[in-house]
């Protein structure tokens, strides 16, 4: 199929979508891609609104709340704040050589390889190369920070607590071992109150989180360590259960992992080893619940919808993985040679392919913005906009999946109705 820049037309402003190509590191061309209904608008969306680079190797995104977007740019050791459309409104530039972003919706918490932050006018140094800092988003300043294992990658929010995966991810070149932990943190007080041992090494990568479950990759040592994915239960760690019962380990990698609208995890392994030089991949879906249920018996398919599996084995390079979750289409990015501009693909929720696009080089990382037709006053509860009504009723977010922590300024469905949860 060639490259093309449109597809058949969805329901108007439908799928929006804003998409992190990291470039090529050190080269300062990292750019942000912007689609919508079937076309891609723009792989410079960005600078073309703001006038100004993105920076570089920017390798995180996530909606803050509704009005706000927290963009990581790892190498140029920026945290970019832009709104839904696009445009800049700060950039905290504390936080260096930082990784991954996680929010309760007024503050943001992003981990980082680095020894020295600015915190609250003054410079805090750790000895480890790892911390996660907190930014408040009402003035965009850190306020804290916590030093955690060597090397921290993924960060999920859950019921006040923060979850951190640590690598160790510089083991092959500072004095130093690979880390296996998560740590757990209190995110009002930042402080660590356990460390959760999973025995795998190099817990490295963005983790998926449905619910309690997070889907956190390990691609092991690269030599004699193999790759595997840990299933963990935040509800476990938070009640203070041994380590052994707050994870399951599977004999899979996620390297490129994302729920789906079930609450299941996607993801595609990618396991590289040195030995030989050659890359092999897995593909599986993951029910988190089954999973921790039985242990790893149960659980791990590769039943993905339609034609996703027969069409992502032909890729040259998979480097991105995403369902969008208002919606439920299916995406996937090709990074081709990793230096020439990589290829979007998109399908129905029922695995239709649909359309393939270009877009700029190493592109990664998602996010949906909300559809337009969810935008006006008329789709949302006009009793229920203070988030207080019938605390008891469960919360849902807009793939379907019980919300135990909703995130203020965003929308979810309770009692089938769907409201703006505004209770600070």
């Amino acid at each position: 199929m060639a490259l093309a820049m449109t597809a058949p037309a969805l329901h108007a402003a439908e799928e929006r979508l804003i998409i992190l190509n990291e470039g090529l590191w050190q080269q300062d061309n990292g750019r942000v891609s912007y689609f919508e209904d079937g076309t891609v608008i723009s792989n410079s969306w960005f600078r073309d609104i703001n006038g100004y680079k993105l920076g570089d190797t920017p390798n995180d995104i996530i909606a803050v709340n509704d009005n706000l977007i927290a963009i990581a740019v790892n190498w140029s050791n920026i945290v970019q704040f832009i709104t839904p459309e696009g445009k800049a409104v700060a950039a905290t530039e504390d936080i260096p050589n930082n990784r991954k972003l996680a929010t309760d919706g007024r503050y943001v918490y992003i981990s980082s390889y680095g020894h020295e932050c600015f915190v609250d006018g003054d410079y805090e140094y750790f000895d480890n190369g790892g911390y996660v800092a907190k930014i408040d988003t009402s003035d965009f300043r850190v306020t804290d920070a916590v030093e955690v294992g060597y090397e921290p990658e993924g960060i999920a929010y859950y019921k006040g607590y923060l979850f951190v995966a640590n690598t160790g991810g510089y083991a092959f070149q500072e004095a130093h071992e690979y880390e296996t932990t998560v740590s757990v943190i209190d995110a009002e007080t930042m402080a660590v109150v356990r460390n959760v041992d999973t025995g795998q090494i190099n817990l490295y990568g963005k983790m998926s989180q449905s619910g309690q479950y997070l889907c956190i990759n390990s691609p092991g040592d690269y030599y004699d360590v193999q790759a595997a994915t840990i299933i963990f239960d935040c509800d476990a760690a938070i009640a203070g259960a041994p380590d052994e019962e707050c994870f399951v380990s599977l004999e899979y990698a996620a390297t490129y992992n994302c729920t789906d609208k079930s609450g299941h995890f996607y993801a595609i392994g990618s396991r590289y080893s040195y030995y030989t030089g050659d890359y092999t991949f897995n593909y599986v879906i993951i029910d988190p619940e089954a999973v921790m249920a039985s242990g790893g018996g149960d659980g791990v398919t590769e039943d993905f919808p339609g034609t996703v599996l027969d069409d992502i084995k032909k890729f040259s390079m998979p480097y991105g993985l995403f369902v969008n979750p208002y919606t439920g289409y299916i995406y996937a990015t090709d990074a081709g040679d990793y230096t020439a501009a990589g290829a979007l693909y998109q399908w129905t929720p029922d695995g239709n392919l649909i359309g393939k696009y270009k877009l700029y080089i190493n592109p990664a990382h998602f996010l949906a913005l909300r559809p337009e037709s969810l935008s006006g006053i008329g789709n949302i509860s006009d009793d229920m906009t203070d988030g207080n009504a019938d605390e008891n009723m469960t919360i849902y977010n807009l793939q379907g999946i019980p919300v135990t922590s909703p995130l203020p300024g965003h929308i979810y469905i309770r009692n089938g109705k769907k409201f703006i949860y505004n209770n600070y």
